[in-house]
């Protein structure tokens, strides 16, 4: 089993949205990223659609169904805010429930169990009844990893953040150490396990190496800031080339 890498194109539309020319275009960068062998596309579109817009959904969508029909469609979101009427409308492969706020700037925290089961339950069994895998977005908490399993949750995507934050200092090899140890919480538990969040070329291949099969990472702004210097398909190269040196199988 190898890792799939799934690119963020939310920061390609932040910079078209800057200006009403169109430019640069989210469907050809997905293109580009797809056509340089990445496994899939994720966006996260937000209510007030400072970046992803529906119509980039909407045309994703239909890039990916008509000619890249082996990528994966990952779509990120508050179930509770906009995230259920894509999944009803487009049923991508996956969506990646969110707990994050209308305002807020990124995502920085997961679900906490069992505070968020009940509100959850309903809409994680819609999501898999229209034939759509679900994720949640998770901190590196081990003993939450049954409870999500319990709510009908497919995989978990581990919050990554605290891992590129500790690099480098006294904690790191800790913080590494947590985050693998909710990655075999949670496959025992039954679940499949993703991963994203501020992974970049610098850190990507090391945590691929110490968690245990991570089916998908999700990378976007590390991701762009490459592809401004690289262009998308290097880029997008340079990745696969980070998960195939950490032999992740």
């Amino acid at each position: 089993m190898s890792t799939s890498l799934s690119i963020n194109l939310n920061k390609v539309a932040l910079v078209r949205n800057t200006r009403a020319l169109g430019i640069p275009s989210v469907r050809f960068a997905a293109a580009l990223c797809l056509d340089a062998g990445a496994h899939g596309i994720t966006v996260h579109p937000r209510p007030d659609e400072r970046h992803i817009r529906p119509q980039d959904v909407q045309e994703l969508s239909e890039l990916l169904s008509k000619d890249w029909p082996q990528a994966e469609f990952n779509i990120e979101g508050n179930p509770f805010h906009n995230l259920m009427d894509y999944v009803r409308e487009l049923r991508p492969h996956q969506a990646t429930f969110v707990p994050d706020e209308v305002a807020q700037s990124t995502s920085d925290h997961g679900w906490t169990f069992p505070d968020d089961a009940d509100r959850l339950r309903p809409l994680i069994a819609e999501a898999k009844a229209l034939g759509v895998r679900v994720s949640l977005f998770m901190d590196p908490e081990p003993d939450m990893m049954a409870a999500v399993k319990a709510v009908g949750a497919d995989r978990i995507e581990l919050y990554t953040e605290g891992y590129a934050a500790s690099r480098g200092t006294s904690k790191a090899e800790a913080v590494l150490g947590l985050y693998a140890e909710a990655a075999r919480a949670a496959q025992a538990a039954g679940l499949e396990v993703n991963a994203g969040h501020d992974l970049s070329r610098d850190n990507l291949t090391d945590f691929l190496r110490a968690v245990p099969d991570v089916r998908e990472v999700s990378i976007g702004h590390a991701f762009i800031s490459d592809a401004l210097e690289l262009g998308y398909a290097a880029a997008t190269r340079d990745y696969l080339h980070c998960i195939l040196e950490a032999g992740a199988r």
